[in-house]
């Protein structure tokens, strides 16, 4: 890959291992601009939050604004598909630009909107716009950062996100008082703003092509990966990563569906829920820099099956019988291991794990794996839940090992990645001899000379 970037060459060995202020003053401004303007987007975020408030108040049944809320859900899926391939296709610049003015355009229409078909028609579509910049978002950031930053790129990343998050709802719920309109005018202003600073800060072009060719020298005899899902699919480390990603958002997504409901099973009041969400957010927000510092210099597989494991075993002592203190401790454990472990799950490796054609794809499965985790995450857990109550929490543990065991498959392992390079470069050096050209099915991603950063990927 093009190395035209001068800061996503490696800076040593000194530097490997930079804290949070050195890594932001050293981010290339492009880099700085995505994270600011991720926050500003989410700060925006108001129109899932509020939808169904909005539909029921102008007179749609409940029925029809859950199927709403689902539609812009099942539309933020597909876009990530469609962002993935995107980006690799038409490059993260353009994918961005086009994907968010398309969702800052859209998403007024539907308060001119009578007809309850097309209502769902651009909720659908603007709910796919709007999540479309994400694979294109990470992989601009992962291009431009060395490999040995990227868990801290990332969490900064989280810290943007949940800052956004957080704030969106107070923010939205002060519209509200004033007009409804404010909402969608205030998220097509917000996701505008993004727009223009992805069009004004970020290179026109990042990836180093967009055919689906990888590296000099990393195809079998000069032919590279072909460039589409089928690639990503014959991946079957991939897949068991993506299995693991799966997972854990099911799992993680019940703090959310079957927690309240295991709160009100122990005669507990709702400000006791919203203590333990608020204690997640305030240990995330305080906390994920700081234990990002430590993390990265781990081996990233180990980080992501250390983050997949914590979540199944916290959400699992929620099912001990020792009251509000079970749910201090099992709060205080999953938030651990999503501060460990989710910059690597959701960020890093995915965007290690593809040759350079391929990036946005591999980023595009993986984040539309997590978006269909949190979407069918909470009817399983209440159905569970309705039906075996504690029995839900000790399904997360079991099936949180199972995810950490996929993890285990699925993530390569720096060490492995050496040896087999080292057979191969073996090989390649008789067949040099013989005058023929060879090389490897795997795109090398990151830095040559940082071992525990290698991570290559093939069929």
């Amino acid at each position: 890959m093009a190395q035209n970037n001068a800061t996503k060459a490696s800076d040593g060995a000194g530097k490997q291992h930079a804290g949070v202020r050195q890594v932001w003053r050293e981010s290339p401004t492009a880099v700085k601009s995505l994270l600011a303007g991720t926050m500003i987007n989410r700060l925006g975020g108001f129109v899932q939050v509020f939808m169904v408030l909005y539909l029921t108040h102008r007179g749609f049944s409940d029925t029809q604004a859950g199927a709403a809320l689902g539609v812009y859900g099942a539309g933020a899926v597909l876009g990530t598909l469609v962002g993935g391939w995107m980006s690799d296709r038409l490059g993260p610049r353009l994918t961005m630009v086009s994907t968010l003015l398309g969702s800052a355009v859209l998403l007024p229409c539907v308060l001119y909107l009578d007809n309850y078909g097309a209502i769902l028609l651009v909720i659908g579509v603007s709910g796919a716009a709007g999540m479309a910049y994400q694979p294109a978002s990470t992989s601009v950031i992962s291009h431009l950062t060395p490999t040995e930053r990227h868990v801290m790129i990332f969490a900064m990343g989280r810290l943007a996100i949940n800052l956004g998050t957080t704030a969106a709802p107070l923010l939205g719920a002060v519209l509200v008082k004033v007009s409804w309109d404010f909402l969608f005018w205030g998220e097509a202003l917000a996701v505008a703003i993004f727009c223009t600073v992805a069009a004004t800060t970020l290179p026109h072009r990042v990836a180093p092509d967009t055919t689906g060719s990888v590296e000099a020298g990393a195809g079998d005899g000069g032919d590279a990966p072909r460039a589409s899902y089928l690639a990503v699919l014959a991946d079957r480390r991939y897949l068991l990563f993506l299995l693991a990603m799966f997972v854990s958002s099911v799992i993680y997504i019940q703090h959310i569906s079957a927690l309240p409901l295991t709160v009100k099973h122990l005669d507990m009041g709702v400000e006791v829920y919203a203590a333990m969400i608020a204690l997640n957010g305030i240990l995330v927000i305080a906390c994920e820099l700081l234990v990002a510092r430590v993390v990265q210099r781990w081996k990233i597989r180990t980080a992501v099956i250390t983050g997949v494991l914590l979540t199944g075993i916290g959400m699992s002592m929620y099912a001990l019988p020792w009251g509000l203190a079970a749910l201090v401790i099992a709060t205080l454990v999953w938030s651990l291991g999503e501060i460990i472990g989710y910059p690597s799950l959701f960020f890093a490796y995915p965007a290690q794990a593809g040759p350079p054609g391929l990036r946005g794809r591999y980023l595009g499965a993986s984040n539309a794996l997590y978006g269909l985790g949190s979407a069918i995450g909470p009817f399983i857990g209440v159905m569970i839940w309705n039906r075996f109550q504690e029995g839900l929490w000790i399904g997360c543990g079991i099936v949180g090992v199972i995810a950490g065991a996929a993890a285990w498959g699925g993530v390569r392992p720096a060490a492995e990645t050496a040896d087999k390079d080292k057979g191969e470069d073996d090989g390649k050096d008789n067949d040099n001899d013989n005058g023929k050209g060879s090389g490897d099915k795997s795109g090398e991603i990151g830095d040559a000379g940082s071992a525990d950063a290698e991570i290559r990927t093939g069929t």
